[in-house]
């Protein structure tokens, strides 16, 4: 069985949801969540750095998560309900 390192779960076909919204100034920006990460959002004020943002955001998520042993849920898996 091959260890699953950072590059494996960055890699991974995640479940993007795209959406836009105003900030307090009531200026408009655009975020990206990842289905598989409840908590997890990446905003910008554009779409194009949005999408080229939340990786870097991911790629940290998921390194404190390998150091503290957490569950990755996978893309097609169900979250544990608690």
């Amino acid at each position: 069985m091959t260890d699953k390192d950072l590059n494996y779960y960055i890699n991974l076909n995640w479940t993007l949801i795209e959406g836009t919204d105003l900030d307090f100034n009531h200026e408009l920006y655009y975020y990206v969540e990842i289905k598989e990460f409840p908590n997890f959002v990446f905003c910008a004020k554009t779409r194009e750095n949005a999408l080229k943002g939340y990786k870097h955001q991911l790629a940290l998520t998921i390194m404190i998560m390998l150091e503290d042993g957490e569950r990755i849920y996978e893309p097609g898996e169900e979250p544990e309900v608690e």
